[in-house]
């Protein structure tokens, strides 16, 4: 039985990514014309019936995001696309929005349909320079055939998409942060609440979803939530896009209906194919570089957000990077603490500074000078960034590190007395020889 299941990825590398024409011949724009016959309390019945968790990392039910924000009377509301998509090992939006962006585009103008909005704006992070070219090429062509803009359909019902970018920083996919920019402020973390749904992009009310997420929208409207669940397990509905990246065969993005097992993801031919040269897996990090880390004790649990989450472990934005034996933990943890420095926005202390400090002993430990008052200090900074951060980037800076320090404390341990288990620390120039 095939682990491939695409749902939502079928038409990448198959049609022309702009052509409004081959998007409808292969049976785009249905859902659309399905939702215009559909009232947008039951539209938003499909969705919850989905189980459609968010895609971006967050995991929030979009049904319950969706039902919060019909039910605030306040006008206009405004759809709003996080492509912000800067997440180490991700690169799953990048798929489908350069290579399937009218299915975006019909899932955000079902969503205006929903709240009667006119306005969607779809965040793309500045790197995908090329892709925005293809995105806007998309609108402009599903304009002039009807599907967005004035009158779509013929129904009455009016929305444009515009596309907005940022200069690349990583704090700017931290939602409020995104919706910050995008009024051409600092991309910096709002207080929270009030809410996005209430207080959102120009100070009203606002749907924010991930690109995966509303590339749902479609088929769940389409097919019924139902039959939507089914793709996958009754605690998550559908399928996942998983990006595998790292010390495996076959790189790339999958996707795959929830239940496969993590050993499948990794090692099934369809899939990740198996570590190259005979290696043996030492660690694998999901998620994105805040998320856990896991070990191969975990391979069999199934890729579902409940048997992950009950694991210690979460699908988070959908990155699977792969390390064989030959990494050492903690030289991985200085690359993952040195990627959190540079992309801090510095607003809180304990997110600027701690992740400076956590470098500082890491590379202690590294280079066998570090004590075990070292150890002490460094538990003490991943409970005061994890309770204290201001925002979500701060508080699972230090996710990766917390994990590691429970998988292999030993190999912490071992470095103290100048022992790396995959011999790359302790050089001559490290040591200061």
């Amino acid at each position: 039985m095939s682990k491939i299941n695409q749902l939502i990825s079928g038409n990448c590398g198959v049609i022309r990514p702009d052509c409004t024409e081959a998007y409808v011949k292969s049976g785009g724009y249905e859902g659309l014309k399905k939702a215009f016959t559909m009232k947008p309390e039951d539209i938003i019945g499909e969705v919850k019936k989905a189980k459609l968790l968010g895609r971006g990392g967050a995991a929030y039910p979009a049904g319950s995001k969706w039902e919060q924000l019909l039910e605030i009377p306040e006008f206009p509301k405004y759809i709003v696309i996080n492509a912000d998509e800067g997440e180490p090992g991700t690169f799953k939006d990048k798929i489908l929005l350069g290579q399937d962006p009218l299915r975006v585009i019909e899932g955000m103008t079902i969503a205006g349909y929903v709240f009667n909005s006119h306005d969607g704006y779809i965040y793309i992070r500045g790197e995908y320079r090329a892709i925005q070219k293809v995105f806007q090429s998309a609108i402009d062509n599903a304009v002039k055939a009807g599907y967005l803009g004035k009158n779509i359909l013929g129904s009455g019902f009016e929305f444009n998409i515009h596309i907005m970018t940022g200069a690349g920083a990583y704090v700017c996919g931290e939602n409020s942060a995104l919706l910050n920019s995008i009024e051409g402020k600092a991309g910096r973390p709002r207080i929270k609440p009030p809410h996005l749904a209430e207080v959102g992009l120009f100070l009203l009310p606002t749907l924010v979803n991930n690109v995966e997420s509303i590339a749902n929208i479609p088929t769940i409207v389409l097919e019924g939530g139902d039959k939507y669940l089914s793709y996958g397990t009754k605690d998550s509905g559908g399928t996942k896009l998983v990006c595998l990246s790292g010390n495996v065969v076959n790189r790339g993005v999958y996707e795959i209906p929830f239940g496969v097992s993590l050993r499948d993801v990794i090692y099934d031919p369809e899939l990740g194919g198996g570590i190259p040269d005979g290696k043996k897996l030492k660690f694998f990090h999901l998620g994105g570089q805040s998320g856990p880390i896991g070990s191969e004790a975990q391979l069999d649990t199934p890729y579902c957000y409940k048997a992950l989450r009950n694991a210690g472990l979460s699908v988070g934005s959908g990155a699977v990077v792969v390390m064989d034996e030959d990494v050492c933990v903690i030289d991985y943890l200085k690359g993952v603490t040195e990627f959190f420095i540079h992309e801090s926005c510095g607003k809180c202390t304990p997110c600027r500074e701690g992740n400076k400090q956590i470098y500082e002993i890491l590379g202690k430990i590294s280079a066998g000078q570090a004590t075990q008052h070292d150890m002490t200090v460094l538990r003490r900074l991943i409970d005061t960034m994890t309770n204290a951060s201001f925002c979500g980037l701060g508080q699972s800076a230090a996710v990766a590190l917390n994990t590691c320090w429970k998988l292999f404390k030993a190999e912490f341990e071992d470095h103290l007395n100048q022992k790396c288990p995959a011999q790359i620390c302790f050089t001559e120039q490290e040591r200061g020889e």
